[in-house]
């Protein structure tokens, strides 16, 4: 498409000599301009990517994919239910589970509202998020009535480490004469585990599944949690499961109904920062229409003394073509590269950043996670880049036109 006059041409045109500097100047900021905006949609791409499947894939380790609740009535036949609820297909696991709001206070003291939870210690073993997650002490003590199994944050807030003991304050007490009394109980810290989530290493307590029921004072399970083979299809189960209890009053809540103003948020912020930073790219594209107007400008005389010797519109045209998708080409391809560079390294940077600058760049108390996570999808940096291109190619459309449709006789009339 392009001869080797052509490309030579162009290639002279790109290199400006020192008189047309304001032109290689303005080229140069198309050229980093492109190259900055590919890389920052690539980097902020990932970032989203990285943050929702974090989220995700903590969010479902821990809670499960689909919760069963007694409408009206407390899960006594828990264990029934949940082997009716396994033999369903597409079903992994069903555990029964009590939880409640609860105050733990420690013995040095300082206080935190948890969610403490009960669940058995075979299905704790078997909830990989958990099991191996464990950073001190270890899950073949978590049996009987006098252990816990509690978070990192949780245990730096309050001063505690394994073997300590822990307080669970509930208000929901005895009722005496004198009033309502708090059920406080005392457990000894039998491990500390770490998943990275801010929320849940702050916010989550585990008890013996016995010991809960104790505590709480309920003969059943608050809860059944289930886990699925395919998410995304969590609520075709949760119709075979229905069919599977009919005749129990129960209630389903599955991952997508708790969570959907959570991810919503992150999807709306996701395509938000998608638009805004397509106007850099934008942006760029507007400063090489701005370089080759000049640019033909500058070019009149030279522009004209080829059309007298020969050079068709076409070749014209395809010069000036080639000058702007240049810029946008070579722009886009470094584009890409820092983006992927960037993004594959992003917490090592952030670590070095950190040790530079001696604050904290992502703090976990805001942004939920421990670390700043990154997914390159393949897809999306094919998207990113054909955009780039394509702006690049549009942009370089009428300053080409224009060179094309350029008189001879009037360009040298007056040199």
């Amino acid at each position: 498409m392009f001869g080797p006059f052509e490309r030579m041409v162009a290639l002279r045109y790109l290199r400006a000599r020192k008189q047309e500097g304001f032109v290689s100047v303005v080229a140069a900021f198309s050229f980093a301009g492109i190259a900055l905006g590919v890389a920052t949609l690539i980097i902020v791409m990932s970032v989203m990517n990285g943050f929702r499947q974090e989220l995700l894939g903590k969010i479902l380790g821990l809670n499960g994919h689909l919760g069963v609740y007694g409408a009206g009535v407390a899960l006594t036949d828990y264990d029934e239910l949940a082997r009716r609820i396994r033999a369903v297909p597409g079903v992994v696991q069903a555990i029964p589970i009590v939880e409640g709001q609860v105050l733990a206070t420690g013995e040095r003291g300082g206080a935190s509202g948890v969610l403490a939870r009960g669940i058995r210690r075979e299905d704790l073993a078997a909830r990989a998020i958990l099991s191996r997650n464990i950073l001190a002490g270890s899950i073949d003590r978590f049996e009987g009535t006098d252990a816990i199994l509690i978070g990192t944050r949780l245990a730096s807030r309050l001063g505690l480490t394994v073997g300590d003991r822990i307080s669970l304050v509930s208000p929901q007490g005895q009722v005496t004469a004198f009033g309502t009394v708090p059920r406080i109980v005392s457990y000894t810290v039998v491990a500390l585990f770490e998943v990275g989530m801010f929320e849940y290493d702050s916010a989550y307590v585990f008890l013996p599944f016995e010991a809960a029921q104790i505590y709480f004072q309920e003969p059943g399970a608050t809860q059944i949690e289930v886990f699925v083979e395919d998410p995304t299809r969590v609520r075709a189960v949760a119709n075979a499961i229905r069919g599977a209890l009919t005749g129990t009053p129960i209630r389903l809540l599955d991952w997508q109904q708790a969570n959907s103003s959570f991810f919503q948020a992150v999807q709306v912020e996701r395509n938000v920062m998608f638009l805004i930073l397509t106007l850099i790219i934008l942006v760029a594209a507007f400063n090489i229409v701005s370089s080759l107007v000049m640019l033909v400008k500058e070019k009149g005389r030279d522009i004209a003394i080829l059309r007298t010797m020969g050079a068709t519109k076409g070749a014209i045209l395809r010069i000036f073509v080639m000058c702007g998708a240049a810029i946008g080409v070579v722009g886009t391809l470094i584009g890409v590269a820092l983006g992927l560079v960037f993004s594959l390294n992003i917490e090592s940077i952030r670590q070095w950043l950190q040790g530079l600058t001696g604050q904290e760049l992502f703090q976990a108390e805001i942004y939920f996670l421990s670390r700043l996570p990154a997914v390159v999808d393949p897809r999306e940096v094919v998207e990113v880049a054909l955009m780039a291109l394509g702006l690049s190619l549009v942009a370089t459309l009428y300053p080409a036109f224009r060179a094309a449709r350029l008189d001879p006789v009037e360009a040298l009339r007056y040199e």
